[in-house]
């Protein structure tokens, strides 16, 4: 590492506090751009006009800046918001909901993302488990996937039969109903991509040892019956896009862009304010004169190989 210059100023601890900041999404975005060698040519057969990187950085920042002030008015109200991530296999929903939830509070925002049913579950009434997880007031729950995996992957993969599908359909718009109706707010986001955008990121996937563990065997199908999905897809709008809690579609092939366009739509769907707060005042730490730290064993402390 070069040696500082002398006309260098030395950073503020704040700058390093915001460096660090970065740093994080920094550290996400790598993992979202490294590529192998193998997909080099086929990336650059994909080419796209993306955002400028500054640019997204910075209105990044701005948005989740924002985020913090809507849970403050959300906490501070009352309010209940749950918000479904719906849309194709590798669209971008973890990578949205990752940057959504980076920086506000997980004890009053978090994210559901349940497995398949047990054996057990799927005698229940099917709304049943996602219920335990819905809002209290002054909540914020994010569903990665949600209730609709009836009218998508059960439906194309043959888990439910075409009556449980045709029951949820006529359930599902009085479910959501209901849901308002208890003063939750509803919002349901489906990420779209292209069959060539899929194509390209499923094989990232494929070659890409740590992102391997994204790729399930649903996934690998959802290609074969991509015009089953489409199908599934449209017919779900159809019957399932109500006033109480419309569907608002995201276009998901600029990773980027669907970020912030999600985050920044999101926001404007609460009329929240900032919430103002008190000073506070770092207290001073109690001093004992007959303290002594204690000298503990060096084989209590994890290696310092960095």
């Amino acid at each position: 590492m070069p040696a500082r210059s002398p006309s260098t100023p030395t950073p503020s601890w704040a700058e390093l506090e915001l460096q660090d900041d970065l740093d994080e999404e920094l550290e996400l975005e790598l993992d979202d751009n490294r590529l192998p060698p193998e997909l080099l040519a086929l990336k650059a057969a994909h080419k796209r006009d993306s955002i400028d990187r500054a640019l997204y950085f910075r209105e990044l920042l701005r948005l989740q800046g924002e985020l913090v002030k809507l849970q403050d008015w959300v906490v501070k109200n009352g309010l209940k918001l749950v918000v479904l991530f719906e849309g194709r296999d590798s669209a971008g929903k973890g990578g949205a909901i990752k940057r959504i939830t980076q920086r506000v509070n997980p004890r009053t925002c978090r994210v559901v993302a349940l497995p398949a049913p047990s054996d057990r579950e799927r005698t229940q009434w099917y709304f049943q488990r996602y219920v335990a997880h819905l809002p209290a007031a002054g909540e914020i729950v994010l569903f990665d996937r949600s209730w609709y995996n009836r009218a998508g992957v059960e439906r194309v993969m043959g888990f439910a039969s075409e009556h449980q599908v045709e029951d949820f359909f006529r359930d599902v718009p009085e479910f959501e109903r209901m849901l308002v109706r208890s003063g939750i707010l509803v919002v349901k986001y489906w990420f779209s991509i292209t069959d060539e955008e899929q194509q390209l990121r499923f094989l990232m996937r494929i070659h890409d040892p740590l992102k391997q563990w994204k790729l399930s065997p649903m996934d690998l199908q959802s290609r074969v019956r991509w015009e089953q999905y489409t199908k599934a897809k449209e017919e779900m709008f159809a019957r399932t896009n109500i006033p109480e809690a419309p569907w608002y579609i995201v276009e998901g092939n600029d990773k980027k862009r669907a970020r912030l366009n999600v985050i920044a739509h999101l926001l404007s769907l609460v009329p929240y304010q900032e919430v103002p707060s008190e000073p506070v005042t770092l207290p001073e730490r109690v001093f004992d004169p007959h303290y002594e730290r204690r000298t503990l064993p060096p084989e209590l402390y994890v290696p310092e190989r960095y």
